[in-house]
């Protein structure tokens, strides 16, 4: 019997130690280093036809002779996922998506093998087959090449694989595997790097895309060593509110395509339904016109978006004024506060100023800016905005209004949604023209404020 050999392992960096410290050395956490088994026998988890006998050495090529066709993706006949995935899905890649308890990460993987039109594999460590077949009546109950297996061994799994040999493998979720070569509990570093290293290897020896479901940490981290999400291709982050119906799709990391995109659902009885016109659930559908509401245009990746500010600034009832933002930088909307007092003349030290960005959606582009000012201003003066203007702006220091990028693409989408007057700086550089849509140049937030109170 093979002796069996330990190390020690920090459970939040994956740092390995040959003995046990109270501080790790790499990412300067304390207490977070802890004892596993490591014993290793000498088979591989999963091994092909090809790679079971001798194997020719890698040999290097220049780069000029490297076959750079464009690899064929798979459509997940999902527009918001395609979009975030830059596409489609990769060959051989390997995703994994990470989210809240019960915020629908399982909903959205078996939504998506029961509506593929290839062989899925969707393996579940968390659920019984009755409790998968429940949720799929619900969401389409008439597929046939969804084939559901509840394991936890990697090497069960594998001889499955074999068998069914699945177009798209899915693992809900990484935390749940274990593998007989290794001496340690399922979650446990170790076992999660190993099987997650057991999956790449048969990801990219076959071809086959890989999709994993990780838990979170209650910090909003993909629980597991940090080595997990540099081992993927494509990190995904499932978020929103569970009080509301919305959820929104991000791609941390993504070696195929673009980070800034978004895809947005609302999660109904039947499923998540995708959201191809977001301004549709951002932009309130009020009847009359209130005061400290304006609408921005932002954009998500190459999505344009249409967002509701709403503010409220009232007299402060205690000695120190508070300043609360929801789904914006609270330090932005205190130098905007500043730059309204002391460029433009606003006494608002002494007042409560509260921000809001509706629809649980939280935005970093500094080109709502010229919309924060205008909902601000005119809950403070109790003059509404109409409906039909919107704002597309950054506010420097001086209380000039500065370009933006992609102005072009915002006034498109103002204008298709039916606004008659967006106000843009003055020094932004515009090419499109339409007589729809009044575009309207400011240079200073004296300009702003006599073109909506003057």
């Amino acid at each position: 019997m093979a002796k069996v050999k330990t190390a020690f392992f920090c459970s939040s960096c994956g740092t390995q130690y040959a003995k046990w410290m109270g501080q790790c050395t790499a990412c300067k956490q304390w207490n977070t280093i802890v004892e596993e088994v490591i014993q290793k026998e000498e088979k591989v988890a999963w091994q092909t036809k090809s790679s079971a006998g001798i194997k020719r050495a890698a040999k290097p090529l220049l780069i000029n002779e490297i076959d750079s066709t464009q690899e064929v993706r798979l459509n997940t006949l999902d527009q918001e996922l395609n979009r975030v995935l830059g596409g489609g899905i990769v060959p051989g890649s390997m995703i994994l998506l990470g989210g809240e308890p019960g915020i629908g990460k399982s909903t959205l993987l078996l939504q998506l093998s029961l509506k593929l039109p290839y062989k899925v594999l969707y393996v579940s460590g968390e659920e019984s087959q009755k409790q998968i077949k429940m949720r799929a009546e619900r969401i389409n109950p008439s597929n046939n090449s969804c084939y559901i297996l509840t394991e936890t061994n990697t090497q069960q799994i594998f001889k499955q694989v074999e068998t069914i040999e699945p177009d798209v493998l899915i693992i809900d979720s990484i935390q749940t595997l274990h593998t007989d070569y290794i001496e340690a509990s399922a979650g446990s570093i170790s076992q999660i790097k190993e099987t997650t290293a057991e999956l790449i290897k048969f990801a990219k020896e076959t071809a086959t895309p890989v999709i994993l479901i990780g838990h979170i940490t209650k910090d909003g981290n993909i629980a597991g060593p940090k080595i997990l999400e540099h081992m993927v291709d494509t990190v995904l982050q499932f978020e929103g509110d569970r009080n509301h119906v919305y959820r929104i799709l991000r791609a941390l990391k993504n070696r195929f395509g673009s980070t800034a995109e978004l895809g947005i659902y609302e999660m109904l009885g039947s499923g998540l339904r995708e959201v191809s016109n977001p301004s549709e659930i951002l932009l309130s559908n009020r009847e009359e016109e209130l005061s400290g509401t304006a609408i921005a245009s932002t954009l998500e990746g190459m999505r344009p978006l249409m967002l509701e500010i709403q503010a409220l600034v009232s007299t402060a009832v205690y000695g120190t004024p508070q300043r609360s933002a929801t789904g914006y930088n609270l330090k932005r909307l205190n130098m905007i506060l500043a730059v309204l007092e002391k460029r433009a003349g606003f006494r608002l030290g002494m007042k409560d100023v509260f921000l809001n960005i509706t629809g649980g959606i939280s935005v970093d582009d500094p080109a709502i800016d010229l919309a924060v000012v205008a909902s601000i201003l005119s809950s403070n003066e109790d003059d509404a905005i109409s409906k039909d203007i919107c704002f597309a702006g950054e506010v420097g220091l001086s209380g000039e209004i500065r370009p933006v990028n992609r102005v072009d693409q915002r006034i498109q989408e103002a204008e298709k949604l039916g606004f008659a007057k967006i106000f843009v700086s003055k020094y932004n550089k515009i090419t499109y023209s339409s007589k729809q849509i009044q575009v309207v140049l400011v240079s200073k937030i004296e300009d702003l404020v006599n073109a909506l109170f003057g």
